[in-house]
């Protein structure tokens, strides 16, 4: 009689390394967003007030969600959100008077300073956990994958 071996039980199983990678990338989007919470920020104001501030001038919003990899739909109730929070205004494009171009506030930058400080203690913690060949593994992994 020939037999077969039965699949491994559920909990003995092993993750296959691109499920591991997700779960990783969820702990670090956690991790990010708590952090952001802290200053009363989510990824995504954080995000769009450091391009504007990279910008160093007022963006269209087409600028902005072209920079931030999204719909302008998106952007338009983004920005909503930022300018109830005082932290960007609208002001008129003066080239193009269909346009608006969203604009720091003075608010919004120290927000943006307080936001890049919580993103970089976070990835200062991650970066301990990891020896130097580990993280250097890991980018040229990540590099090959984008």
């Amino acid at each position: 009689m020939n037999e077969t071996t039965a699949p491994a039980p559920p909990e003995r199983m092993t993750q296959h390394w691109t499920f591991a990678m997700l779960h990783a990338a969820q702990a670090i989007g956690d991790s990010l967003e708590t952090a952001l919470g802290r200053v009363g920020l989510s990824m995504a104001k954080q995000s769009a007030l450091t391009q504007l501030a990279q910008a160093g001038e007022p963006l269209t919003l087409s600028e902005l969600a072209a920079r931030l990899s999204c719909v302008r739909s998106n952007i338009t109730q983004l920005v909503d959100r930022l300018e109830a929070d005082g932290l960007v205004k609208r002001i008129d494009d003066a080239s193009d008077r269909r346009s608006v171009r969203a604009a720091l506030t003075a608010l919004g930058r120290k927000k943006q300073v307080a936001g890049a400080e919580e993103v970089a203690r976070v990835q200062a913690e991650i970066t301990r956990r990891l020896s130097a060949a580990e993280r250097r593994a890991l980018e040229i992994a990540l590099g090959s994958l984008t």
